[in-house]
């Protein structure tokens, strides 16, 4: 096959997936609203909050292997619209939750949601990965992080603007009528996608001889995928990140309240990470791999993290708040850096060794948490960030050293 046909056969598969990134970012950047939204209505601590983040990440631990059985099981496409089918789910059991005031069953649904993203992010990063050379994987990432941004710039928009504007509600049941309307359209629309990804001819599977060819002469020598330092160490590295993203993407509109900024204005604080996150995105694909590699990006992106983290600590007011969202800068290029990186000479392992990369994920549920816990026992949302320092700091080590290592 010719390269340009080779391009084009990537071009259909690749806008599907896309489109999935979108779904992700849309689902997944409302929780720093919701985050806020529940605090107040609820009368919750900064720890009890940060619950949002846990219910949503840890589906990823607790389903990420599973999901790997249900894709060899069902293939990627019939997994990906089963994983939509089952976000829907999650969605709707917002409506009975807002009914009833009940914040543990908004949480399910949180969770709910989750399993299904597990599923289809399961599937599609090994597809953005796979399809293409390699060395290019970040810049096709790169592609998908755009549609995941941008999605989660409008998500913010019209949740912050549906849930945090205006005044204070009578109730907690009437401020939680503002979810039912905007979550049973969301409902319809991730039916109408599971149909779609469901009837589409333009999504095919991504066969095991594919998968099986990159890399056998190092699979070779391995039985486990736990052989593999350059996996197991790029899953705490992406454990590291992920919760350094959503700290610093889910946290930004809280602390920006915490600082005496009105919930109107600190509602938009979450745009202003992604819309950063998206100019990193539009260098890493300019950028890779024609002028900088893989490797370079995922070094250069940890140390603006350790810089940028110290200023937030040490500055005050706006300029504080404007750190923690060029934070998303920081974060945008780990992702699609450290994945391929990950999964180089994985061969016949990769569906397992992506399960295990999404598992990595829980970051996001882990170490929000922390950071909500620090900040209640210390009292200071600010002095809480002293957390990503270290998580920065393994990264930076992962992109210098551990995804070198080819052997324990």
């Amino acid at each position: 096959m010719s390269k340009s046909n080779q391009n084009q056969s990537y071009v259909g598969p690749l806008i599907i997936i896309g489109l999935l990134f979108f779904v992700f970012g849309f689902v997944t950047w409302v929780n720093g609203t919701l985050i806020t939204f529940f605090k107040k209505a609820f009368s919750l601590d900064n720890t009890s909050s940060y619950l949002v983040t846990f219910a949503f990440f840890i589906s990823y631990t607790v389903m990420a292997i599973p999901s790997s059985e249900v894709l060899k099981r069902t293939g990627f496409k019939n997994g990906m619209s089963l994983g939509l089918g089952i976000m829907a789910v999650g969605t709707i059991i917002f409506i009975p939750a807002a009914q009833i005031a009940s914040y543990p069953l908004f949480l399910v649904g949180l969770f709910t949601i989750g399993i299904g993203l597990t599923l289809l992010q399961t599937a599609s990063n090994p597809y953005a990965t796979i399809l293409g050379p390699r060395e290019s994987a970040a810049q096709r990432i790169s592609f998908m992080g755009v549609a995941n941004k941008l999605a989660g710039i409008f998500s913010q928009r019209i949740f912050g603007g549906l849930l945090l504007a205006g005044g204070a509600a009578a109730t907690p049941q009437d401020e939680l009528q503002k979810v039912e309307v905007p979550y049973m359209i969301l409902t319809a629309i991730l039916v109408v996608l599971a149909v779609l990804i469901k009837f589409s001819k333009g999504l095919p599977d991504v066969s095991e001889e594919q998968v099986d060819a990159d890399g056998s002469t190092i699979v070779a020598a391995h039985n486990s995928v736990f052989a593999f330092p350059n996996l197991v160490l790029g899953v705490i590295a992406l454990f590291c990140y992920v919760g350094a993203e959503v700290i610093a993407g889910d946290t930004i509109i809280s602390y920006g309240i915490s600082l005496g900024f009105p919930e109107s204005e600190a509602s938009v604080f979450g745009t202003y990470t992604l819309w950063l996150m998206l100019a990193a995105y539009g260098m890493g694909i300019v950028l890779i791999p024609k002028y900088v590699s893989q490797g370079t990006c995922l070094r250069a992106s940890a140390i603006l993290g350790l810089i940028v983290t110290v200023l937030a600590i040490f500055t005050s007011g706006f300029t504080s708040v404007l750190c923690i969202a060029v934070l998303g800068m920081a974060n945008a290029l780990v992702w699609p850096a450290l994945w391929p990186l990950a999964l180089d000479g994985l061969g016949k392992f990769t569906k397992t060794a992506s399960a295990l990369l999404i598992m990595g994920i829980s970051g996001g549920a882990v170490l929000p948490l922390v950071y909500g816990k620090l900040a209640d026992s210390i009292h200071s949302t600010q002095q809480a960030y002293w957390i990503l320092l270290p998580l920065y700091a393994f990264i930076l080590y992962y992109g210098l050293v551990g995804h070198k290592k080819r052997s324990w």
